[in-house]
């Protein structure tokens, strides 16, 4: 063999040991990513999970709140509280904090189904639309779907409950012998892990990045 032809068969060797090198790093760092993803959404799941039993009321009443982390008295509260407690004590994220701070600066962009003129930091984070708004304004938005397997453990999904009520849930990893997620919500008698994710019409479906 010539020096030219050794030189060459080793720069090839090197380089396809450099490429095999570059492809496990990707394939590491995408499997820690989905790792890192399943194991906050996992934390988000339990900590909506450790509400049953505890959340045993559904009352929307006005109340007012400490600033920040308020929260109503932990044996009631809506479907949104689940959703709000589950943020906090999982991924430590205040809903409250987060969604009135996005209000105070794009108001405008709010639904304006109470009529309110300004922010109101006791029960704007309380409310679906203004969930579903901040939660599309930070591009957590995925598509509608009626496949199961589109829905993951930690996302959340919001629906219409007859006549004319916005809920939100929370999707579980444990599912039904068909595959379709449970939910995690409060839909009237306080926090509850149940097979209803495909019983009312889907209006949104989000996914919070890893943290």
């Amino acid at each position: 063999m010539h020096l030219k032809e050794c030189r060459a068969n080793t720069r090839i060797v090197h380089d396809m040991k450099i490429l095999a090198l570059i492809i496990t790093c990707l394939l590491t760092l995408t499997l820690f990513n989905e790792a890192a993803e399943e194991t906050a959404s996992l934390k988000l799941v339990n900590a909506a999970r450790s509400q049953i039993g505890k959340t045993l009321r559904y009352d929307g009443s006005y109340q007012t709140l400490d600033y920040p982390n308020g929260d109503v008295p932990l044996e009631l509260g809506v479907c949104t509280d689940v959703v709000i407690r589950a943020l906090r004590n999982g991924l430590s994220l205040d809903l409250q904090k987060l969604v009135h701070e996005d209000m105070k600066t794009n108001f405008s962009r709010y639904p304006k189904n109470w009529s309110l003129k300004r922010p109101d930091k006791n029960i704007d984070h309380r409310r679906v639309p203004n969930l579903k708004t901040y939660f599309k304004r930070k591009g957590y938005s995925i598509p509608v779907s009626k496949n199961p397997s589109d829905y993951n453990p930690g996302d959340l999904v919001t629906c219409i409950v007859p006549p004319n009520l916005p809920h939100i849930m929370i999707v579980s990893e444990k599912s039904n012998a068909s595959g379709e997620p449970y939910v995690i919500h409060n839909i009237g008698a306080g926090t509850q892990e149940e097979d209803r994710l495909f019983e009312f019409k889907i209006t949104g479906h989000y996914r919070l990045p890893a943290k």
